[in-house]
């Protein structure tokens, strides 16, 4: 059995990933083959907690773009990662995986508040704790979002599952020679704009000095990465 690196770790999702070739909404097969990847990470005995975008449903910043007052727009971008936080819960039980959807938006009947403590209890009994609806407030993305929560509950790594197998100097699919990068410090990363996340995530992580993981979401490169393993990119201090 493969030695893990990384014991306690946060993985943030785009929500266009849980709707497949569909482009929006939700695809149940391809949640089901994300929690089957999810899956094998957990049945090493990694702590994991989720944090999972809503822009497969509505993207706040888009909506703001289109004339919406900002803040409006982005309370609204919250509620589709909670329909995709719920989404995710129940084909991870399915699959046979405790979980926990986590709310920054009081919403009682269908998942608790975050509170920190209690997330990080519901870590340590081994239940997957899915983080929603953002940081609560306007004007953070879920990237923000995944680096807040990634200090909060002491996680050792945050993981960016993608499309792609790593962070490159410009986009791969456009570009056939575009280089890619197995590892940059977070100062280079934003000198660079390349984009992996938000300055104001950045700031959190490198203030904290938490390592960023950008891989592929299939494929086994999750796993590997845990295990140490020189796959994707990782961007640290």
């Amino acid at each position: 059995m493969p030695t893990l690196k990384y014991r306690r770790v946060l993985l943030k999702l785009s929500g266009e990933a849980l709707a497949g070739e569909q482009k929006t909404g939700i695809d149940p097969e391809t949640v089901s083959v994300i929690c089957k990847e999810i899956g094998s990470v957990l049945d090493m005995g990694v702590q994991m907690a989720l944090v999972i975008g809503g822009g497969n449903i509505f993207r706040g910043l888009s909506g703001s773009a289109k004339g919406m007052e900002r803040s409006s727009a982005d309370y609204m971008g919250m509620l589709p990662t909670v329909l995709n936080a719920l989404a995710v819960q129940d084909m991870l039980e399915k699959q046979g995986y405790p979980t926990r959807v986590l709310s920054a938006i009081t919403m009682r009947e269908v998942c608790e508040p975050f509170v920190r403590r209690r997330a990080l209890r519901h870590l340590e009994k081994g239940r997957v704790v899915i983080c929603a609806a953002g940081t609560g407030n306007p004007y953070f993305t879920t990237d923000t979002t995944a680096a807040l929560r990634g200090m909060e509950l002491k996680c050792d790594a945050i993981i960016k599952a993608t499309k792609v197998d790593g962070i490159y100097d410009r986009d791969p699919v456009r570009y056939p020679d575009a280089v890619k990068f197995k590892t940059l410090s977070y100062d280079e990363t934003l000198a660079r704009r390349l984009g992996v996340m938000d300055a104001t995530a950045f700031a959190l992580v490198r203030d904290n000095n938490v390592p960023i993981i950008v891989c592929r979401m299939f494929g086994g490169d999750i796993l590997r990465a845990l295990c140490g393993e020189a796959v994707g990119t990782i961007v640290q201090g």
